[in-house]
């Protein structure tokens, strides 16, 4: 999913969970899907790079691939 977004540069409903713990949810286009160092990230139309393992939902489909959203 996180790769056709990619490629359609399709913008999406994004939530995750910043280095701080606080959450954010904001919309935004996916340019990228890219590992480095062990780890996968998103790379976002704004220049922002975003950890997989800190997202949450991807126009409300959590990574568990169920309906999800953050609760304040």
């Amino acid at each position: 999913v996180l790769e056709s977004c990619a490629t359609l540069r399709k913008t999406v409903h994004i939530e995750s969970i910043l280095p701080n713990g606080a959450c954010q949810s904001r919309r935004a286009v996916i340019i990228a899907v890219f590992s480095k160092g062990g780890a996968e990230y998103l790379t976002l139309g704004d220049g922002e790079t975003v950890r997989l393992d800190a997202l949450v939902s991807v126009d409300g489909c959590g990574v568990d691939g169920r309906a999800h959203h953050l609760r304040a």
